[in-house]
Formats: structure tokens, sequence, C-alpha cells
């Protein structure tokens, strides 16, 4: 039987029980870090030689892996790196800015953007939440893998819970949401997470005019504070917004809602 011939631009996919360890994975191209350090260059960042190498094998096991449980479209190492590591860390300016490193990732399905800001800032605590338990499986590989376990959890949960959760509720420093929901839905269930002085960030693509009107009620009920878009600094990625939402005042306990009722009343 002919050998099976990898596809063109990616790496092969895994043959028998999937990598759990590094050194199985198979090596990322030239093409990868060729477009992740012309990202971080425009961006102005410098990696340390630790969370590069953590990135770097999150990236070897996202396309190890996403075959068998579909964590991304993406196949060409060149666009992992530029699509979601880079755009990922197009927040990571704003957040060393503020001094603010511990982070709580919404719906971080193969880790992005949560573990690539984790280990670019250093973070003592993180937390990447999901509520599909094969991509929490996913992630525990990684952070164990990586060494990253000491730091960064992976809990497999729905926002609204920890929300009602005393450890969680207003204890973030830093709440991340991308590709999640709309944002108006995610002011609600996103925010009260946020420890006051802290922020919120989501990714959206194009023009968020029209979001945040649709937000507008929910960011005043929530006593948001100030809201902040900014371009994500990508070459190729000139389309991508970060929404900065800085939190302010104190959030009233019947918020967020449940699903249903935030379904068939919207703020």
């Amino acid at each position: 039987m002919a050998p099976v011939r990898p596809r063109e631009g990616a790496l092969s996919g895994p043959r028998g029980p999937l990598p759990t360890r590094v050194q199985d994975l198979e090596p990322l191209p030239h093409p990868y870090h060729a477009a992740l350090d012309g990202g971080l260059r425009a961006l102005g960042v410098t990696l340390d030689p630790v969370a590069r190498e953590a990135i770097d094998a999150h990236a070897r096991f996202l396309l190890a892996w996403t075959d068998a449980i579909n964590l991304t479209a993406i196949r060409d190492p060149a666009e992992v790196a530029r699509l979601h590591v880079l755009d990922s860390l197009a927040a990571m300016p704003h957040l060393a800015l503020r001094g603010l490193t511990r982070v709580l990732d919404l719906g971080s399905g193969g880790g992005f953007p949560g573990l690539p800001l984790a280990a670019a800032l250093g973070s003592d605590r993180a937390l990447l939440v999901d509520s599909v338990g094969k991509k929490i499986r996913f992630l525990r590989t990684v952070v164990d893998a990586t060494g990253l376990g000491r730091r960064i959890a992976a809990e497999q949960a729905r926002a609204e819970v920890l929300a009602r959760d005393p450890r969680d509720r207003e204890a973030w420093p830093v709440v991340t949401a991308r590709a999640v929901t709309s944002l108006a839905d995610l002011v609600e269930i996103g925010l009260p997470l946020v420890a006051p002085g802290g922020v919120m960030v989501a990714w959206k693509r194009g023009p968020v005019d029209e979001e945040l009107d649709r937000a507008g009620r929910a960011l005043r009920a929530l006593r948001a504070g100030r809201v902040e878009v900014v371009p994500a600094r990508i070459p190729g990625l000139e389309s991508h917004r970060l929404v900065i939402v800085e939190r302010d005042g104190r959030i009233d306990v019947r918020f967020p809602r449940d699903p249903a009722e935030r379904r068939h009343r919207p703020l």
C-alpha cells in the first residue's frame, strides 16, 4: 500500500493515538515562524524563549489534533500563526500597558486567545473555559505537556455558572472572548466576571458601530465604564478589531440572566 501523503501546506494528520507529548509532534515549518516573527514585529511584542516555546507547541498540538476533534478549519501553519496566534496576541500590548496578567478566557475552544496571551504575559493564574468536553481534554493536554499546568487551568463550564460562583465573580482582571457571541450578550455574561478596574476584551471583525449600539443598553445596565475600539495592527488583518470594555461600578446580582431570559428579553 502506498504511504499516506500529508496535505500540501499542512502538517500531516495524526496516525494512531493522538499525541500527548511535545516530542511526539511534527516540527513547524519555516512559513509559520516567518509569519509569526513578522507579526510580532508589527505588534511591537517580544516573547521570551519560554513563552515562544509554549506558544509554538500549542500550534503544533492544534495541527496534530484538529482532524480528530475539529478544533479549527485552518490547516496551513502560516495561517495558524497569523489568524490564531497573532490575532490573539494583538491584545497583549493593551493588557501589558495596564499591568494586567491574570486571564479568564470564555469559549476558549482550541485555546485562543487565552493560552497564547497567558504564556506571553507570564500569567501566574489563567483559566480556559469551554462547554465542550473534548476541547477541554485538548487544552489540558497542551498545558500539561508544555509545563503551563502550574499556571493555567482548563475547565468545562458555562460563563453563567462561573458568574454566580463567588470564587470567580468579579475576580478576574482580564476576561477575553474571541468569536463567541454578540457583544451585547458578551457584556452581560462576561462583565460580571471582571474585577473592578479590570477589562473585558472581545475580538471582532469589520465595523463594530452597530454591535456597540445594540450593546449600549447592556453596557449601561452593567455600568461598564469606558469602551475602546482598537485595530489589531497585524498585516493582513486590517479588518480585525479589539473591543476593550473597562469595568466600573458594581454589577447588579441579577446579571447575568439565564440564556432563555436573555433571548426573550434582551437588554
